[in-house]
């Protein structure tokens, strides 16, 4: 039961400020929702309580830009804190809900007499404002979610081709995980920029972290172990499995006998230092 409050000569602005408590009960009184609603406030550093408020006064004031520029920011805090859309959808809907159980209380109080076509121009204004709001809202989440996936698309590719330095002609690449196309490819592409961007000159990849590769990750290796050699740089293969060792052999029987590979990094840089050294006295 309502127990709504009204003064005499009011608009809807200010019954609606005057019963904001009311108001805000009826969005929580179904069962769970309290909980939610805090759960979001607390994890999401947003307040719907709060912002259902701001929304019902700029509806009904039919401020359309500030809707839109809320709906913006909602958006993106919705967005950043990974909060399920369903519940906004089922909010906006309680929202509207209640709204309209307080526009029709607040025409029981006023002795104003409202034509149909007044109340029904009025409603259906509020309903195109809110339908507005849910729109901005999806269109804006949608590209600014679209945007952060882009943007830790971008890091896990920077991530998953992780070329260590060791001195100005030697590098590392140390791999892990599973090898297949995509990240294949992307290995390839990055490598062959940093070997002309760094002039490196021998380039250790180790494939111990490697659990497996598909035969489109295979074929993208061998092209990337080839693409090494014509820009002038030797390329070591360490620590490689097994399984691995059996399926790219599979692939390319001449494997086992172009690629230079040793057992370990530990091995393939004492190897290069000892070389160095070496010749390094003969001058």
């Amino acid at each position: 039961m309502l127990n709504l409050r009204y003064s005499k000569g009011n608009g809807i602005t200010d019954f609606l400020i005057e019963n904001r408590e009311e108001f805000e009960s009826k969005l929580l009184e179904e069962p769970n929702v309290r909980e939610k609603v805090e759960e979001i406030r607390v994890v999401g550093k947003i307040n719907l309580l709060e912002n259902a408020h701001k929304l019902i006064l700029m509806v009904v004031e039919e401020k359309e830009e500030e809707i839109i520029q809320f709906a913006n920011q909602e958006g993106i805090a919705w967005a950043n804190s990974s909060l399920t859309l369903s519940f906004k959808l089922k909010w906006v809907q309680k929202i509207r809900k209640n709204l309209w159980t307080f526009l029709y209380k607040f025409d029981r109080f006023t002795e104003e007499s409202y034509t149909r076509e007044t109340y029904y121009d009025f409603g259906k204004k509020m309903n195109e404002l809110l339908d507005e709001f849910l729109k901005e809202f999806f269109i804006t989440y949608s590209s600014y979610k679209d945007r952060l996936l882009d943007e830790q698309k971008q890091l896990v590719e920077s991530l998953s081709v992780p070329i260590i330095p060791i001195s100005p002609k030697i590098s590392i690449l140390p791999l892990i995980g599973t090898m297949d196309s995509y990240r294949a490819n992307i290995v390839e592409e990055k490598v062959l920029v940093e070997i002309g961007a760094k002039r490196v000159q021998t380039l250790i990849m180790d494939l111990s972290g490697i659990a497996d590769m598909d035969s489109e990750a295979i074929h993208y290796f061998l092209k990337l172990y080839d693409g090494i050699s014509m820009m002038g740089c030797r390329s070591v293969i360490t620590g490689m499995r097994p399984e691995v060792v059996r399926k790219i052999i599979n692939f390319d029987e001449s494997f086992a006998h172009n690629v230079e590979k040793r057992g370990t990094v530990e091995q393939a840089l004492n190897e290069h230092f000892r070389a160095g050294s070496d010749n390094s006295r003969k001058y």
